[in-house]
């Protein structure tokens, strides 16, 4: 026994020690690296080089352009539409249908039903009326396929997306690019307005409906789907069976570990916690959070983030108001800054205008997922007739997200540093010195709130978790519609992925931010290849279902105002 007992602690002594010198947090990185390292060189591969530029960003670009010129710039024509349509001011055609209601012998009689219950107009009329064949009790019942509200589904998506690509990633574009990595941010956010109102179209028309009216939507379903009608059936399998395989990955890489991994950086900040295993704890707190809101599914998540979201939003906006405003006469420099860095960066190693842009894009697509076709899963949730409805809705989310809070968080950062804080570029992996100490990400954007407002650490903590947290309960949706579409619907398949998923926050806590950010940058922009044959094939489609939208619209106001 002895014997046995000396051979086991000469086996294990080099792991304790290897345990002790490194710690777990360590340990964790090191293993994940070659992974991250792995996928990272397999999704990023160069079309061209000095400098590098990728496949995939070029693809995810050059479609987004190609999607503005042939829909006629949605992102702007259809703005207004798109608010409206969040507000309800359609509701009732999207619910009963435009012929139903005002159609040549609808219901509403010239009456704009928008606030009107229904059922109490049908009524005051007789009772065994029936209209363009449908009885009374029928139109009552068209809006019952879908889960959530056109709101539900955008603070769902938008949670997806507004995130810590918003705080951190930020941080790390202009530590990387300098201040003009921001131009190609918003630039990169206009034109992906285009691609998520074509995949959240296509996302809520080719929706499986289930016998207790749970939506299954997404890429998978558009691309298997839309490329059978076409006589593509195999491609289509084949593309959509791709997809929901990056999608888990990307669940389990920029919507979890990418989050937990900026969440852990700030508590540790703020409690200034040195311990080798605190990532790995942190991220078990969270984990355990995380896990008992995801097991209510997607109405439980659009009932948390529907009040989360907003809140989490308007408080961080707030909060860059307060210093944009406190620092006006900068602002204009900033802008002019921006402008000017954008076509000749002067950041260390950014090199030319193709490397700011790249950074500035790269940043901009993982913050916003246009393109990778995440958010048409939540959105192809909502209660509508009209799947082109959605996509307007949908547009708005690259403009919250990139345009408006990504912009914020660049001009405060901007504003600090006109005082020589720390040198753009940094050490060319994002990092910087301010005051002499190594920061990145979350860091940056810390040290800058701190200077302008008291206890702002602990104002940024809680920002930073509830952006983490509804990013990822957001993801784990998207992450387990691909799974479900893998491995079927059963409860036991649900309940693995889940688990899976709550490892990945520890990992994502315990190991380094280059490591985490890396494989999350690879599996979001792995998503955009199959996505992409899915909407090259389909955008006609949502050509159609957007002129029937708006034509049904007409036909409201027409007949109100005759």
């Amino acid at each position: 026994m002895k014997y046995k007992l000396l051979n086991l602690f000469t086996f294990l002594f080099p792991f304790l020690i290897f345990s002790q010198e490194q710690g777990l947090d360590q340990q964790i990185d090191q293993a994940f690296q070659p992974i991250s390292d792995f996928f990272s060189a397999v999704i990023f591969f160069n079309v061209w080089h000095d400098p590098d530029i990728p496949f995939v960003l070029v693809l995810l670009v050059g479609s987004a352009l190609f999607f503005t010129i042939y829909f006629g710039f949605p992102n702007i024509r259809f703005f207004g539409k798109a608010i409206n349509t969040v507000r309800g001011k359609y509701e009732d055609i999207e619910k009963h249908g435009a012929q139903n209601l005002y159609g040549e012998d609808g219901i509403a009689q010239g009456q704009d039903l928008t606030n009107v219950d229904i059922e109490d107009h049908l009524v005051s009329m007789e009772n065994d009326l029936a209209i363009d064949g449908d009885i009374i009790d029928t139109i009552r019942d068209e809006s019952s396929e879908g889960e959530v509200s056109h709101f539900q589904a955008l603070a769902t998506a938008v949670s997806g997306t507004v995130g810590n690509g918003n705080i951190a990633g930020v941080a790390l574009a202009i530590a990387l690019g300098g201040p003009g990595a921001t131009f190609w941010m918003i630039v990169c956010g206009l034109l992906g307005m285009s691609s998520k109102f074509v995949e959240c179209t296509l996302g809520v028309q080719y929706r499986d409906v289930g016998e207790d009216g749970t939506v299954y939507g997404g890429p998978m379903y558009y691309i298997s789907k839309g490329l059978k009608e076409r006589g593509f059936e195999t491609i289509g399998k084949v593309a959509a069976v791709i997809f929901a395989i990056f999608c888990i990955g990307g669940s389990f890489g920029g919507g979890n570990a990418a989050q937990s991994n900026q969440a852990t950086i700030v508590i540790k900040e703020l409690f200034n916690w040195q311990s080798t295993a605190a990532g790995a704890i942190v991220g078990l707190v969270l984990a355990i959070l995380v896990g008992v809101i995801i097991i209510g599914g997607i109405k439980r998540i659009a009932q948390v983030t529907e009040k989360v979201v907003p809140f989490m939003a308007v408080m961080y906006i707030v909060a860059c108001l307060y210093i944009i405003l406190s620092n006006f006469s900068l602002v204009d420099d900033a802008i002019s800054l921006i402008v000017t860095e954008a076509f000749n960066p002067t950041a260390i190693g950014v090199g030319s205008l193709i490397g700011v842009l790249l950074v500035g894009f790269k940043r901009a697509a993982f913050s916003n997922e246009a393109g990778a076709g995440s958010a048409s899963i939540a959105h192809s949730a909502v209660r509508t007739k009209y799947s082109a409805s959605e996509g307007l809705v949908a547009l708005l989310e690259p403009f919250i997200d990139t345009v408006v809070i990504c912009t914020m968080t660049a001009i405060v950062i901007i504003i600090f540093n006109f005082g020589g804080a720390f040198t753009y570029g940094g050490d060319g992996s994002g990092a910087v010195l301010i005051d002499g100490m190594p920061y990145e990400g979350a860091g940056i954007t810390a040290v800058a709130f701190a200077e302008y407002i008291p206890y702002s650490n602990i104002f940024l903590t809680i920002a930073v978790v509830l952006f983490a947290v509804s990013t990822m309960i957001s993801w784990s949706y998207y992450g387990l519609q691909s799974w479900k579409y893998l491995f079927g619907r059963g409860k036991t398949a649900d309940m693995v992925y889940k688990l899976l998923f709550c490892t990945f926050i520890v990992i994502g806590a315990a190991a380094s931010m280059k490591s985490i950010w890396a494989f999350s940058d690879a599996m979001i922009f792995a998503m955009v290849f199959p996505n992409m044959v899915g909407l090259f094939f389909l955008f006609p489609v949502v050509k159609k279902q957007l002129n029937r939208y708006l034509d049904a619209i007409k036909l409201k106001y027409d007949a109100i105002e005759d």
